[in-house]
C-alpha cells in the first residue's frame, strides 16, 4: 500500500475511518530514515492500514496538536480515534503490536 504524505488540511480525513498509523518525521532525523523502511515494511504485509507520514517541518501545527515532542513519533487511529502513542524508532512488531493487527 502507498504511504500517504498528510499535510493539516488531509490529516482528519485520511484517519477519520478504518485503521491508520501516522509517522511524525524530519528528513535530517536519523532514526526517521530508519523507521521509514519498516512502516515499508509494515504497508506491504497490511493493506487494510493506511499509513500516513507527516513533516515536523512542513506542518508545525500537526506536530504540536498531538504533542510530538520527539521524533519518530507513531499515532495509532481506529475510526479517527488516537488509540496509542509510540516515541523513537518501532519495530516491525512492536507496530503490529501497537496497532493490534
Amino acid at each position: 500500500m502507498e504511504i500517504n504524505h498528510l499535510s493539516k488540511d488531509s490529516f482528519d480525513a485520511a484517519v477519520a475511518s478504518g485503521m491508520a498509523v501516522v509517522d511524525f518525521w524530519a528528513g535530517w532525523c536519523g532514526p526517521c530514515r530508519m523507521q521509514a523502511p519498516i512502516l515499508d515494511q509494515f504497508a506491504e504485509a497490511h493493506q487494510d492500514v493506511s499509513v500516513c507520514k507527516v513533516d515536523v517541518d512542513a506542518e508545525p501545527e500537526l506536530a504540536a496538536r498531538f504533542g510530538v515532542m520527539s521524533i519518530p513519533t507513531l499515532l495509532y487511529f481506529h475510526n479517527g480515534k488516537l488509540v496509542n502513542k509510540t516515541v523513537g524508532v518501532q519495530s516491525l512488531a512492536q507496530i503490529e503490536s501497537a496497532m493490534g493487527v
